[in-house]
């Protein structure tokens, strides 16, 4: 070798232990010729970014020693240091090659024969940085880290919040937090400039950050997915390592993984494979877990051809120290309930693959494992439908120890404490807290947080801090207090309003539209037909009932397009389907929208985290409106029984609470019941649509009493024309969307006729007009909404504070 010595720090910028990919070389040699060594370095970095270079033997044999096992590292050594460190670190999972470099490749050749790990003897860089770069190809995709959690079914199992099943359900709720939680232009901007940091001095990979960042776009984001960069690289490594943060900073980009393997979702049954070495423990802990359920924590990329995977195994005569496995999974789309898979082929950067791509968190039950005659462990999977009725139970158990359902950064912080990272948590409140107003009363449940956090940590002087913080701004923000109590105490549901709303309030008689409104059709800016809406405050979101597109809508509140969150495949009664839906609430407790599918005489339940198929909860039942009280129980009103039912949490039969003694116009009686509202004595308002009356059923109450209408059809103030919409304030002041008169009502409490607050100005599109309101609903600050049927769009009345 060349007498050249080193300087005593490594030779390239980032000599820092902690890298952001899987991969990365170590450099063990004494002497070395520096011009060369940068040189390849270059070279080598645009294949495997980290590189770490020791000229002492103990301490490279330190460093490899306590670096994990989910770490792969690739050893370049001299043939003096190579007889001295290889014995010792062969045998440890994280070493997974070794290349001998050195100027007598013919002296070496023998005492490297006994070592399985070390792939060649070379004398020339050149040749070195051919041979790792070919290997490397194939290493990338066997060698790769599987992050697996286990489900134990057994004795208590759902109740486990250490241990297999804790980490398995913390992982899957961390998953449906980020999907939800919107990136933000600071989010975006950490990303870039922690991947810049990283690749300093790598020119391929800055080029490929450049590129990124001038052409990305959603639609192009399997292409750069697949493609060998840092992007693939970093997130990969993130997500087998469970680096929260890092994650946390890709999850924009995870999104948008996610809708394209949901636009691409496998429509039919497939059978693929997926090649990996395994050490014997990690066979073995699989082994013991045979009929269990296993969550992948990474995006999980098969093929669904068996030769190609098994080609990447090599020869499997050649001996190696670890495992050859090949998983083979049955996957069908029509029991899988929320997480999507699809082939991604077309939309790869290598086309040619033929790729199924499996998305984060997936659940796989354990089939089987065994040998065959070639020495390959078979690894038989299926992929498992998100409701299992074990994994649902545990799921629902976790999902309601987070708190707060307002804004989803501290949602996360929760879960992060929830699991014991106590320091993410706190970064994640912090974090929250810079982004809001200094008058928002979020501020206050934050401080709440941070002070309880300090003294879980021990830290009990930070608690006083954050408490006397607390203490500041209730003091300087009063209403803000109050406005906080009462989010926290209305998370549930839209049925109860803002105590601001009473007889006298007033809106502003133009309307603004924020859904819809471009004519009818089923553009994303287009809906048709419109009926129920459900506004959702802690999202800033309205979902929509678009019936005759047969979808439900998720509309963020200043967007000037949805996006479809339920149905969007076409008429039908599948699973993935919707039949004329007439309206929708959310469960938020179950992070579910709640949705009656008219058409298909089905109520029917579908995830808010990335439902892709609607689970029938009720059935045979002749649906037309619904809604849900703040207990969580929901009531469904049936206009061909003319009779609305409520269903507690887990009955299987509801119990009749308003109607349910034929069609008619008695105090008993019903006649085509649609919206329905229940306040917080569980009194229930039904529009009797057919009946020109609003009823209300007290609890238990064996008839109803007519609080507004009931004078048969018309349109003076004592009068309706088929009364739809309704919704009750804290007043007992009655708002009834007021159909073929085209106005929206308010009915005082004991008022034998009532006013009209919007519309009443004829037939019509302009601001101040309505064709036929149905659905209604107030958010927090009591702005009205109004669902504008004939004119599809969703219009929105300013409450008037002059």
């Amino acid at each position: 070798m060349a007498t050249a010595r080193l300087p005593n720090d490594d030779f390239y910028k980032n000599n820092d232990d902690k890298s952001l990919e899987i991969f990365s070389i170590i450099w063990l040699d004494a002497n070395v010729d520096v011009k060369g060594a940068r040189n390849t370095e270059v070279k080598l970095r645009s294949i495997i970014n980290h590189i770490k270079k020791f000229q002492d033997v103990k301490q490279c044999q330190q460093y490899i020693e306590q670096a994990s096992q989910k770490d792969r590292l690739i050893l370049i050594v001299s043939g003096r240091l190579g007889r001295e460190i290889v014995p010792y670190i062969h045998q440890l999972r994280q070493v997974i090659s070794i290349y001998v470099y050195c100027m007598n490749k013919k002296n070496n050749e023998q005492w490297t024969l006994k070592f399985l790990k070390i792939k060649s003897v070379v004398a020339d860089l050149d040749e070195l940085v051919f041979q790792i770069t070919t290997n490397h190809k194939i290493q990338k995709k066997i060698e790769e880290p599987l992050s697996i959690n286990i489900f134990s079914t057994g004795i208590n199992a759902g109740k486990s919040t250490t241990g297999v099943n804790g980490q398995f359900v913390f992982s899957q709720l961390l998953v449906d937090c980020l999907l939800q939680l919107k990136s933000t232009d600071i989010d975006e901007n950490e990303l870039i400039k922690l991947c810049v940091d990283e690749y300093e001095g790598n020119h391929t990979e800055l080029s490929n950050l450049r590129e990124f960042q001038e052409y990305y776009v959603p639609d192009k984001v399997l292409w750069w997915y697949t493609k060998e960069t840092f992007f693939y690289k970093v997130l990969n490594a993130a997500l087998r390592t469970q680096n929260i943060h890092v994650i946390f900073l890709f999850r924009s980009l995870i999104y948008d993984i996610y809708r394209q393997l949901q636009k691409y979702q496998c429509k039919k049954f497939v059978r693929v494979y997926r090649c990996q070495l395994m050490s014997i423990h990690e066979l073995n802990s699989l082994k013991q877990n045979i009929g269990q359920f296993i969550s992948i924590n990474s995006f999980f990329s098969t093929s669904d051809d068996r030769s190609t995977a098994l080609f990447l195994l090599g020869d499997i005569t050649t001996q190696i120290d670890s495992e050859r496995v090949l998983f083979e999974i049955d996957a069908d789309p029509k029991i899988v309930n929320t997480k999507p898979f699809a082939d991604i082929s077309k939309h790869s950067y290598f086309p040619v693959e033929s790729e199924v791509l499996f998305m984060i968190g997936s659940i796989f039950c354990l089939n089987n494992i065994h040998r065959n005659d070639d020495q390959i462990w078979i690894i038989k999977m299926t992929l498992c439908d998100d409701d299992e009725h074990d994994l649902k139970q545990v799921l629902m158990y976790m999902k309601q120890q987070i708190e707060s359902r307002e804004m989803n950064l501290r949602i996360l912080g929760n879960l992060l404490w929830e699991m014991g990272k106590f320091d993410l948590a706190e970064t994640y409140f912090t974090r929250l807290l810079k982004q809001l107003s200094s008058n928002d009363p979020l501020n206050i449940s934050l401080y709440e947080d941070l002070g309880k956090l300090a003294s879980q940590r021990g830290d009990y002087d930070m608690s006083m801090k954050w408490r006397q913080k607390l203490l500041t701004f209730k003091e300087k923000h009063p209403l803000a207090t109050n406005l906080s109590v009462y989010k926290r105490n209305n998370s549930i549901e839209k049925s109860t309003l803002p105590n601001h709303i009473n007889n006298n309030r007033k809106w502003k008689q133009h309307g603004v539209t924020i859904a819809g409104g471009n004519g009818r059709g089923s553009q994303s800016n287009q809906l048709d037909y419109p009926q129920g809406i459900y506004v959702d405050d802690d999202h800033q979101t309205i979902y929509i009932a678009d019936c005759d597109n047969h979808r439900i809508v998720e509309w963020k509140y200043g967007a000037k397009n949805g996006h479809v969150v339920a149905g969007g495949n076409g008429q039908g009664n599948r699973s993935d389907q919707l039949n004329c839906p007439a309206d929708v609430t959310a469960d938020k407790k179950n992070d579910s929208l709640i949705i009656c599918d008219r058409g298909n005489s089905r109520v029917v339940r579908w995830s808010r985290q990335n439902g892709t198929n609607g689970e029938t909860i009720i059935s045979d039942i002749h649906c037309s409106r619904l809604t849900m009280d703040k207990n969580g129980d929901l009531y469904v009103s049936d206009w061909k029984n003319n009779e609305v039912r409520r269903w507690n949490q887990g009955e299987k039969k509801g119990t009749i609470v308003a109607g349910g003694n034929g069609y008619g116009n008695h105090l008993n009686q019903l006649y085509w019941s649609t919206y329905i509202f229940v306040d917080e004595d569980h009194s229930v308002y039904v529009s009797d649509s057919d009946n020109h009356r609003v009823m209300k059923w007290m609890k238990g109450a064996k008839e109803g009493i007519v609080v507004a209408g009931g004078n048969g059809e018309g349109s003076s103030l004592t009068q309706f024309s088929y009364p739809m919409g309704v919704i009750v304030d804290h007043s007992d002041n009655v708002y009834v969307a007021d159909y073929d008169n085209h106005r929206i009502m308010r009915w005082c409490e004991g008022s034998k006729e009532g006013s009209t607050v919007l519309g009443g100005n004829g037939e019509g599109r302009k601001p101040n007009q309505f064709k036929c309101p149905e659905g209604l609903s107030f958010d927090f600050r009591g702005n009205l909404y109004v669902v504008d049927y004939y004119n599809h769009r969703i219009q929105k009345f300013e409450i008037d504070l002059n």
